[in-house]
């Protein structure tokens, strides 16, 4: 299967001189839920925010559907077909669900009627949302504001989805809900997962392909098989131990 995303070489930081990313690779294939794991400050949710255009690598290249993307502002990135979830509930507490849904088909503005047919699909697929449609986004639960966030981006039928730490602070019993969310992703609108995720045993389960990192390189990768846990306790204990 063919690379939608190809990260090259890359070299980024949030300040000049200082790379929290040192040479990263990676490639994603269209269709796949990949998944990158590894120990606190390896760089993973650097690595998003690079390849979503909030930070500019000095060296490397990152390419989406063979196009070099990594100068591109982050609305010209969502404009190709790229989405981000970050880690926190991504929506607007003072508006509506169905306001915030609208929000995030804002590309779509100018095409009421495509419009309306994403907002239909979306309360299709998520009847929750349908039912809370005219209920602030602040009075959601935890597990609803993270289904929102979710729907939001979905909008827009992206081809790649970011995904950044999505079951952080969450209760047990909602992280398969969100996990859920991002399989229902992918199987109605056909989005690529590269997830970022703290939850390396219940993540993995839900992944086709693994990346571990550690201080902003790749430190082991292939198919999520290849990553029982007795091999992931012992590649962070490498990690942590140096």
């Amino acid at each position: 299967m063919s690379a939608l995303l190809e990260v090259e070489d890359v070299h980024a930081g949030y300040q000049s001189g200082v790379d929290i990313l040192q040479g990263l690779s990676l490639e994603v294939v269209a269709g796949s839920f990949t998944l990158v794991i590894g120990p606190n400050g390896a760089g993973k949710s650097t690595l998003l925010k690079t390849i979503f255009g909030f930070l500019v690598p000095h060296q490397g290249t990152v390419r989406f559907r063979g196009k070099a993307i990594e100068h591109l502002k982050p609305h010209a990135i969502k404009a190709l077909g790229i989405s981000y979830v970050p880690q926190e509930i991504n929506s607007f507490p003072q508006l509506t669900v169905a306001e915030n849904l609208a929000m995030g088909g804002w590309t779509l503005r100018r095409d009421k009627s495509r419009l309306a047919t994403q907002l239909a699909k979306i309360y299709d697929i998520f009847p929750v949302l349908a039912e809370r449609r005219t209920v602030l986004a602040g009075s959601l639960s935890g597990g609803q504001g993270r289904m929102l966030s979710v729907a939001r981006e979905m909008m827009t039928e992206p081809a790649l989805m970011l995904v950044d730490e999505p079951t952080a602070g969450l209760a047990p019993s909602l992280v398969n809900q969100v996990y859920a969310l991002l399989q229902t992703a992918r199987r109605s609108i056909g989005s690529t997962i590269l997830l970022v995720d703290q939850n390396v045993e219940d993540a993995i389960a839900e992944a086709d392909d693994v990346y571990m990192m550690n201080l902003g390189r790749i430190k082991a990768a292939g198919p999520a098989a290849a990553f029982p846990p007795d091999r992931v306790r012992a590649l962070i204990q490498e990690c942590l131990l140096g």
